[in-house]
């Protein structure tokens, strides 16, 4: 059962914010060593901070001791109505670190709302004045995180943290989804492009290329999902990147179906062939910009593979 904050002792009060403190310093602990080897002036700035948790508990514990002995009663956050739930975010591995600097405010300001209720509810003296130096403190902290952030992120500690940040984005979002991009615009063009010169009927290459585009992406973001958790080559999540590559590969196939709801069955065709050329397009620069592919080699190898692709369909579907 949770305890309401009113009908907490000044025992269990004092016991709280030491079995808080503690917390908090763990979790600082926990993103610093999260983040040493891809944001090591970051890791350091949670390590200080983490080191005044340690001093806040110890003057906690030491008044504890002075009014109540040694004993001091088991009671978390959790055991008391009114506290955020936190989410583990701290056992994430790869942990983003915009990610670590959020949680890191949240958990100041729920500390000093914490001391600001507390003081009211004590009515030892001695302890009301630690507990109100802890809130001015508190509430300094996000000042104090920011001088911590001027002091150990300099310019090349920046530098250094976004380009981390960048390779993180890179593996985690980009690769996956160009991936699914690339499986998507050319795996479809040969059952597609095969059923329209099949035909000659719209809505018979819209179907196929419906399918295709559909089952590619069920395909794909399973087989994404099933390669790796992410917890050896830091690729982050496979839920996500499943998703990702998933709906990307969904995506690529679509573009060039859906020119085939137009009735006109040459009309539908000249405008999906222009679409194929505007999804290369965007494959080469997509490998230009993050891949640092040069563009015309990119565009080459893109317009190669379609092309090759395409006349597989074409081929087929006029034999």
């Amino acid at each position: 059962m949770l305890k309401k904050f009113r009908d907490l002792t000044e025992k269990e009060i004092l016991a709280l914010a030491i079995s808080s403190e503690e917390e908090d310093g763990r979790i600082y602990g926990e993103f610093a060593d999260a983040l040493r080897d891809g944001y090591p002036a970051t890791a350091q700035m949670f390590e200080e901070m983490r080191e005044e948790e340690v001093v806040h508990r110890d003057r906690l514990m030491a008044m504890f001791r002075q009014r109540f002995g040694e004993h001091i009663p088991l009671i978390r956050r959790e055991n008391v109505k009114g506290f955020l739930q936190r989410k583990p975010t701290w056992l994430t591995r790869p942990l983003g670190v915009n990610v670590a600097r959020r949680q890191a405010r949240i958990m100041e300001m729920e500390a000093a709302r914490f001391y600001g209720k507390a003081v009211g509810r004590i009515t030892d003296v001695s302890t009301r004045e630690l507990l109100n130096k802890l809130a001015d403190e508190e509430r300094k902290h996000s000042a104090t995180a920011g001088d911590l952030e001027t002091k150990h992120l300099t310019e090349d500690a920046r530098a250094q943290e976004e380009e981390s940040h960048r390779k993180l984005f890179l593996l985690q979002v980009v690769q996956p989804g160009l991936a699914g991009l690339i499986d998507g615009s050319v795996s479809t063009l040969a059952p597609l492009f095969a059923t329209a010169f099949v035909t000659h009927k719209s809505w018979d290459a819209f179907l196929v290329g419906l399918a295709a585009s559909i089952g590619a992406g069920i395909s794909m973001g399973f087989a994404e999902w099933g390669s790796d958790d992410g917890s050896l080559t830091g690729r982050g999540s496979p839920w996500i990147r499943g998703a990702t590559i998933g709906l990307m590969t969904t995506a690529g196939g679509i573009g060039h179906t859906l020119p085939f709801l137009i009735q006109n069955f040459h009309i539908a065709l000249t405008v999906a062939v222009i679409v194929v050329a505007i999804e290369l397009g965007t494959i080469a620069y997509i490998r230009h910009r993050y891949m640092d592919v040069p563009f015309f080699q990119a565009a080459i190898q893109a317009i190669v593979g379609g092309t090759l692709v395409f006349l597989t369909g074409y081929l087929i579907g006029s034999s």
